[in-house]
């Protein structure tokens, strides 16, 4: 069989294969609940670089070209904590997230892994007050709004979250027949594998492709009626 040199290039620009996270991934998160201090992090990096960090801007990279396009560019979170306004002031995140998304708000293809196992999530999870204003608006219609309803009831297995408020929203009737939806500032569904074989195979990456394939339609109602903020953050 002839050598395909343009192939071989293809795949070398497209980066690593994701062959599964690596053996030692769960127990460094494992570890770093124990001991989040940067001792335990400079002892450990090279583990997190080869088992953590570069699975996953792997599984991102792969993901990308059906997630991406006319919706959003990937990453890979930082593993730093942004401790200035929090009282817990442990430096270190104890987990690896990547999204692919447009901006806060409008829609994320969330992917995770901790000592927990794997998360995988899509939604809103992020609204300033001009993206709760659109919200709520098309919430407020029958159209879109059941909408956003059979979307999620069609989501069977997954969890659906978000911050919510205790009472109603100002202006709302207590009688709406989506006030469930009008009290979300949030809004995003999950779903989470305990440790298995499959975290550290090239199977996750199905397992991860297949949910986001899910939550498609949840995202892109968030990207039509939420969108991204107007304002900076």
């Amino acid at each position: 069989m002839a050598f395909d040199l343009g192939a071989a290039v293809a795949r070398e620009e497209a980066g690593p294969r994701f062959e599964g996270f690596g053996d030692g991934a769960v127990e460094f998160f494992d570890g770093l609940q124990a001991d989040n201090s940067k001792a335990f992090w400079a002892d450990h990096l090279d583990l997190y670089k080869q088992d953590v960090r570069a699975p996953m801007e792997a599984l991102i990279a792969e993901l990308e070209p059906e997630f991406g396009p006319g919706f959003g560019a990937g990453k890979v979170f930082r593993p730093h904590r942004d401790v200035r306004f929090s009282p817990d002031k442990s430096p270190y995140k104890t987990h690896c997230g990547a999204v692919i998304e447009q901006g806060r708000g409008g829609g994320a293809y969330y992917v995770e892994i901790s000592a927990a196992g794997l998360m995988v999530a899509g939604g809103c999870y992020h609204t300033e007050s001009d993206q709760l204003a659109r919200f709520r608006a098309a919430v407020d219609t029958e159209i879109h709004g059941e909408r956003l309803r059979g979307i999620l009831d069609g989501l069977k297995g997954w969890e659906i979250g978000g911050t919510t408020l205790k009472s109603r929203p100002r202006g709302v009737a207590a009688d709406h027949p989506r006030l469930d939806l009008l009290r979300h500032r949030t809004l995003y569904a999950f779903r989470r594998w305990e440790p298995d074989d499959v975290l550290h195979e090239r199977a996750c990456l199905d397992r991860v492709r297949r949910s986001w394939r899910q939550v498609a339609e949840l995202n892109q109602w968030c990207a039509d009626h939420i969108g991204v903020s107007d304002k900076r953050r």
